[in-house]
């Protein structure tokens, strides 16, 4: 038995010891094509999965390399079924290739394997699309490209999609060395690689994908690059228009685009210019539940040559179908996390592209380009009055009086009081809970319903000093550019959203000269605990550790 890690067993589980003095470096590795499935104070649980293995050899990943990583760090010889699945799933990267046709209006799907190509075309769902044209390949209509791509990963064969992208209309933009605020600006050299992940050679096969990289690591700057190379006609999707409006004053601030250059695409105004910015709210907005989409011809006929999805694990259902018919343009999704809380990963992968470049919070926050944090969960009892109402409830109703727990507040109360020179985020999922810690603590509130223009004054007056503390709702957990915010206490969440956990702790790791705090106040033998254990794990997967404690101590 060797000094190592790592346990690999043999139903594709992988056990890390987290006390192991190589666990940090171990986990690293196991990020680039593993999925983190537990995570408990002294043992992670990892999983291969076929997704992450497509991941991994879209990033150019071998067999080879994967499985040098699991020899080098396993205690034990690993099992035959576990090389068999990477072996299998990771070898499928490239079996299926798209290429351009004589006529523009078609495309080839190449499929060498004579085994593969019988189990495909048995599919109906992926027969309709084909037409045969010889031994080895189809012909598909332009219009069905997405679609197909969907469906065979669908099938367990991701489609390398060697199309080269189509230009948009060319525009002039170019990125400062000091911005208009008098700062020096320079895009960082992970920034940079991240970019230059995406567009490659800018030859076929490349301009297209996902950035994966944490909140507060500047992944507008890798956007903006991303533009200034490509210099084309360029639609930026995001989460509300406070979103909107931030990429709006960052384009301003740090390139050579104008704000009249500049259309801002939301429920309050509508203007289309060669750079737009738009919310995914007003893309599937409608008048009436089973009624037409109004605004998602923006998506299909702006003439686009780039679209940045901000945030794109948040892209909703309804924009799928449309991008799976923007295929023949640039793409790029931008994110701090790949888990969608509805399973639809592979149609991520599949649409908008496999993921080019990923880097570990850890690693940016030991270069010092992301803020040390660190992560509490505070745990307290449920008053005796509740415990009667609690047992009796359902599941939904149990968490519900777990979440808003009257307890919280003197928790609350006494880490504003310990941290009494820092600027300070209260989160939260329900607003009758929110709405009562504003008043008890005397701190302005953010929901829904707030206006967008009371909104940019909280968030301007926060920046600026003049306001420390802010109670914000779920509306918060995007796209919100608060650099001086350096404590988070999160009050309850969406039962086990991983992907918010992640970005709440986002709200905080801006670069700055103190360490940040994350405190999660959760009711200790309730289901709330089984929730919040759920919603950590992605924190655990990029090396962050819960220090738990329990209230009063």
């Amino acid at each position: 038995m060797k000094d190592t890690p790592l346990i690999v067993q043999s139903d594709r589980s992988l056990l890390l010891d987290v006390h192991h003095r190589d666990s940090d470096a171990c986990r690293s590795d196991l990020i680039r094509f593993c999925e983190l499935v537990k995570s408990p104070e002294h043992m992670h649980t990892y999983t291969i999965t076929a997704l992450s293995l497509y991941n991994a050899s879209a990033l150019g990943l071998t067999v080879e390399a994967i499985m040098q990583t699991l020899e080098k760090w396993s205690r034990f010889p690993i099992a035959d079924s576990v090389r068999f699945f990477v072996q299998d799933m990771a070898s499928r990267w490239g079996k299926v290739t798209l290429t351009e046709g004589d006529d523009r209006s078609y495309y080839i799907l190449k499929i060498d394997n004579e085994r593969i190509k019988a189990e495909l075309v048995r599919r109906p769902a992926i027969a309709k699309l084909l037409q045969h044209r010889d031994q080895h390949s189809f012909l598909i209509n332009a219009y069905h490209r997405g679609e197909v791509k969907l469906q065979l990963i669908k099938a367990g064969w991701p489609v390398d999609d060697r199309i080269p992208l189509t230009g948009g209309e060319k525009i002039t933009i170019s990125l400062r060395q000091q911005s208009v605020a008098g700062k020096s600006f320079v895009v960082r050299p992970y920034q940079e690689m991240a970019a230059r992940a995406l567009l490659g050679d800018m030859g076929p096969g490349t301009g297209y994908g996902v950035i994966v990289m944490p909140c507060g690591s500047g992944k507008t700057v890798v956007g903006m690059r991303i533009m200034e190379e490509l210099g084309m006609r360029t639609l930026i999707v995001t989460t509300n228009v406070a979103a909107v409006r931030q990429w709006k004053d960052e384009l301003v601030d740090k390139s050579s685009l104008r704000s009249d250059e500049i259309g801002e695409y939301s429920g309050e105004r509508k203007e289309v210019k060669a750079v737009t910015i738009c919310t995914y709210q007003v893309l599937t907005w409608r008048k009436e539940k089973d009624g037409p989409f109004l605004h998602l011809d923006l998506l299909t006929e702006g003439g686009w040559g780039l679209v940045i999805y901000d945030e794109v694990h948040m892209l909703p259902a309804p924009i799928f179908k449309v991008t799976a018919e923007l295929q023949a343009i640039h793409r790029l999704g931008l994110t701090a996390t790949l888990v969608r809380e509805d399973g639809r990963e592979d149609e991520v992968f599949s649409l908008v592209g496999p993921k080019r470049y990923d880097v570990p919070w850890s690693e940016l926050q030991q270069q010092g380009y992301i803020a040390t944090a660190y992560c509490h969960e505070i745990r307290i009892d449920l008053p005796e009055e509740l415990e009667i109402p609690y047992a009796i409830a359902n599941k939904r109703q149990k968490y519900r009086i777990a979440s808003e727990n009257p307890r919280k507040m003197e928790v609350i109360q006494a880490l504003i009081e310990h941290h009494p020179d820092d600027y300070i985020l209260v989160i939260g999922q329900y607003l009758e809970q929110l709405q009562e810690i504003s008043a008890r603590i005397g701190a302005p509130i953010i929901t829904g319903s707030t206006p967008n223009s009371r909104r940019d004054e909280l968030y301007s007056a926060f920046r600026d000093g003049s306001l420390r503390i802010l109670v914000v709702s779920k509306v918060a957990n995007f796209a919100i550019d608060l650099p001086d915010a350096s404590v988070a206490i999160q009050v309850s969440g969406s039962f086990g959203s991983r992907s918010e956990e992640a970005q709440r702790l986002g709200r905080i790791l801006r670069p700055k000269n103190r360490s940040s705090f994350f405190y999660s106040i959760i009711t200790q033998y309730s289901s709330e605990e089984e929730f919040a254990a759920n919603r950590q794990k992605f924190l655990a997967e990029q090396g962050y550790t819960y220090e738990v404690e329990v209230w009063p101590n």
